[in-house]
């Protein structure tokens, strides 16, 4: 459902999930493809596998706002773009304000039309997330930026190759710096880059495009500009977010699930952290198959970059850990925003407090309904995991921060036993 319908999720827990769930395409490989597909002056670009999110629709609908021809096959998760003319260099606020992705069209709109305008920038509330290193990389790479109160302006007669470095290796920060060098003549170096399965994902479908990319996976990248590229096709990996939730929704209720699409490799930390509390994989071919038979033990987790414990796994895990027997111990040190679970989990009969950037989960403790508030698409998820745990109904609501990062999450949840039903609010 889209944003103009506002929804909410009941969840009534007590069912263990069995049964079959189809992982969907990564949303952040997605993104970053449907802005790089403008990189190409002529030619179709087909991207298979894109999941049908609110993120995804936003997207399309910025790529469309500067003049691209995209149409979303949403029955084929198909999308087709067409970019051979870039009509306007603005990236309107009406978009930019609920999503903060609208910075990945910089690179195209400078390449093929000289500048980007951004009116405002948005996307999820995660505290000191701020979108500098951005700028100053283009900046590096020639580009001149102009900030006034509501709009920032880049503009640049040609970029060219240069020495470029992150403080943090941010996944969008580098997927964005490679986008601008692959047609900035010369050679450009970025420094401590992001090593997330999506980056290279995203390296992989530009150098189908035509790009020189080196260094993909080593924090350490090397592209050689080229004069132009080129429409391809691609598909898009699996979303190993939405893979870690239906890990631990099979974790939390206590079930065996087959996931179809999955890799254990792009679950990094996370699949060793559920191992210790007593979840069960195994590996075959492409299908992961995790079940908890056992009670769950309690952990200590710290997220960190890939392949690190994932930040976007956070509050998922905090609700599991509610019913490890013994205390778990989380600390968050991406984004500061992320602790606004425990108030919600604490509504539910958790005993979760936070302290010196700690947040303590005392377990086991049995859950109960409650109306809970998703503040964000992680805390949104993470309470639905939750409801499937606790005893009587759990109302989440908005859903439309859900949307942003899970097709049909009702529906997959259902096929699997659970009793979820989304209204409108």
């Amino acid at each position: 459902m889209s944003s103009g319908h506002q929804t909410r999720y009941r969840v009534k827990g007590g069912s263990t999930l069995t049964g079959t769930v189809f992982v969907q395409g990564a949303k952040n490989s997605a993104l970053k493809m449907i802005a790089a597909s403008l990189l190409a002056a002529k030619g179709r670009t087909v991207l298979r596998n894109v999941p049908v999110i609110e993120d995804v629709h936003r997207a399309v609908e910025l790529a469309q706002a500067v003049g691209a021809t995209v149409k979303f096959h949403e029955v084929e998760r198909t999308l087709v773009v067409d970019a051979s003319e870039l009509t306007s260099p603005v990236l309107p606020a009406e978009l930019t304000r609920t999503f903060r992705g609208s910075v990945l069209f910089v690179p195209a709109l400078l390449h093929r039309l000289g500048e980007a305008v951004l009116e405002e920038v948005g996307g999820c509330n995660l505290g000191n997330r701020l979108l500098d290193f951005h700028y100053r990389g283009f900046a590096r790479l020639g580009a001149t930026v102009e900030e006034s109160e509501n709009e920032i302006r880049v503009k640049a007669d040609g970029l060219r190759g240069a020495h470029l470095y992150l403080d943090t290796p941010s996944h969008t920060g580098t997927e964005n710096l490679i986008m601008a060098a692959s047609l900035a003549p010369g050679i450009t170096v970025i420094d401590n880059t992001a090593q997330e399965p999506e980056v290279q994902d995203v390296i992989a479908f530009l150098t189908k495009m035509g790009a020189k990319i080196s260094g993909g996976g080593t924090g350490f990248i090397t592209v050689e500009g080229v004069k132009e590229l080129a429409a391809v096709e691609h598909t898009v990996m699996p979303d190993r977010i939405d893979a870690g939730i239906f890990a631990m929704a099979a974790a939390i209720t206590g079930g065996e699930l087959s996931l179809v699409g999955a890799s254990l490799d792009h679950l990094g930390v996370c699949r060793w952290k559920l191992e210790q509390m007593g979840v069960e994989f195994a590996t075959q071919g492409a299908i992961v198959q995790v079940r908890r038979e056992h009670p769950l033990r309690p952990i200590n987790v710290i997220t960190s970059p890939f392949p690190g414990f994932a930040t976007d796994l956070q509050s998922p895990i905090m609700a599991v850990s509610c019913l490890a027997d013994g205390t778990s111990y989380i600390r968050e040190t991406i984004f500061d925003g992320r602790y606004m679970m425990a108030g919600e989990l604490n509504k539910m009969g958790a005993k979760v407090e936070v302290a010196n950037n700690v947040a303590v989960v005392h377990g086991p403790t049995p859950l109960h309904g409650a109306e809970v508030t998703a503040h964000d698409l992680r805390t949104g998820t993470a309470l639905v995991l939750a409801g499937l745990a606790a005893d009587g109904e759990t109302i989440v609501s908005p859903g439309y921060p859900i949307h942003r990062g899970h097709s049909a999450i009702a529906a997959r949840l259902t096929a699997l036993g659970a009793d979820i039903v989304e209204e409108p609010i």
